[in-house]
């Protein structure tokens, strides 16, 4: 059942929503050659924790850290270690902030120091491709058009979209209905209507879009081992169209 958000559960929404973009702006200095995930992991959890969220997904089905940093050829999900960057790696970290019972979520994608081409390229399109979706988000749609707008968008530029991991209505629990797939034909599924708040999260690998996941149960790699990148925002359909949550 897709429940529309309050204008008061939107707003306190917004305000972790800032908190997670200011975090995501912070590691754009953050991030660079030789600092490890469990390093960057730390970054996020201090940083909420000082802005007076709660790091939500610690501990969530078991998950132990703050956040996910998904280097290369890891989809989503990964794990923060010992691993240090280098210089031409690529990292989707992606953080949900709980604040008075709400939830805002954000995934982030930076370059570490120069990267390849094909890797910029993968990130230009995985951006865009998320700002497509997102144009779809509006009044009198169906959810579908969102995903078929992605998928076409992305495909057009040889890349492929990752079917296994989809976008989800949030709010007072992390994931939600609808479901938001970033894939498939279009005028499919439930009407978009004013109030409702979900994620679009497009996973875009420069390989086939088949996914494996490591022996602990989290991190999801592309099974070719190519490159993959993810970027995501919160927002809220209104009248005057989609409104972005986690951006400042």
């Amino acid at each position: 059942m897709i429940v529309p958000k309050s204008r008061y559960e939107i707003e306190l929404m917004r305000e972790a929503g800032k908190v997670v973009a200011g975090c995501h702006q912070a590691l754009a200095d953050f991030i660079k050659p030789g600092v490890s995930t469990l390093e960057i992991d730390q970054f996020v959890e201090n940083f909420l924790l000082n802005h007076k969220m709660e790091p939500a997904q610690k501990g969530y089905k078991g998950y132990p850290f703050a956040s996910c940093t998904s280097v290369n050829d890891v989809v989503c999900h990964g794990f923060p270690g010992t691993y240090r960057l280098q210089e031409g790696d690529i990292i989707t970290v992606d953080m949900v902030a709980l604040h008075k019972g709400l939830h805002a979520d954000s995934a982030w994608s930076y370059a570490v120091g120069q990267i390849s081409e094909k890797a910029a390229h993968l990130m230009e399109v995985t951006k865009k491709s998320l700002f497509i979706g997102i144009e779809q988000a509006v009044i009198g749609n169906q959810i579908s058009d969102i995903g078929h707008a992605i998928q076409t968008y992305v495909e057009s530029e040889g890349l492929s979209v990752v079917r296994d991991y989809i976008g989800h209505g949030i709010g007072r629990q992390m994931h939600e209905s609808p479901e938001i797939l970033h894939y498939g034909p279009p005028h499919k599924g439930a009407h978009l209507k004013k109030g409702m708040v979900f994620t679009i999260e497009p996973m875009v690998n420069t390989g086939a879009y088949q996914v494996k996941v490591d022996d602990d149960g989290w991190t999801a790699r592309t099974a070719d081992g190519s490159l993959s990148i993810q970027y995501e925002h919160t927002l809220v359909v209104t009248e005057n169209g989609p409104d972005i949550l986690t951006q400042l």
